[in-house]
């Protein structure tokens, strides 16, 4: 019996300190997003809009929007969002620094969605002004 509480207590313990580390992990990450928040910088877009044409029901469509990080600080983007959720862009992982281009891959897959289409992906970074809308827009036909 004795031996059943001690290994118990001994779980309890190793899982408390490996919370209180994620945790911390998580707090440095936070903190490090709100430092970079502070300090704004500029963006210089070079693809707002891509219009991919025509594409049968069912393609992805796949493409890298431009951007160039035109101020003094490193340019971090915390988030990135679509209007559909067959709309998916994925954001750099590491700060863009000051004079470097950096992607914004977007992934819109046409299934179900026949038709034009015109879909929004908002950027938040910390960019003076706001980082702008960016847009991908074609037409999507039947599957033959």
């Amino acid at each position: 019996m004795k031996k059943h509480l001690f290994f118990l207590l001994a779980v309890v313990a190793f899982i408390s300190c490996n919370i209180r580390r994620n945790d911390k992990v998580v707090d440095d990450a936070v903190k490090q997003s709100a430092d970079a928040m502070q300090h704004t910088t500029m963006v210089q877009v070079i693809d707002s809009v891509y219009n991919f044409g025509k594409v049968r029901e069912g393609e992805k469509v796949t493409f890298n929007f431009r951007f160039k990080n035109i101020g003094g600080n490193p340019l971090v983007i915390t988030s990135t969002s679509a209007s559909c959720g067959c709309t998916v862009p994925e954001k750099p992982e590491k700060p863009v620094l000051p004079g470097e281009t950096g992607f914004i891959k977007v992934v819109f897959n046409s299934q179900g969605r026949t038709g034009h289409n015109e879909k929004n992906i908002t950027v938040l970074a910390n960019t003076n002004p706001e980082f702008p809308l960016l847009v991908l827009t074609g037409d999507v036909t039947g599957a033959k």
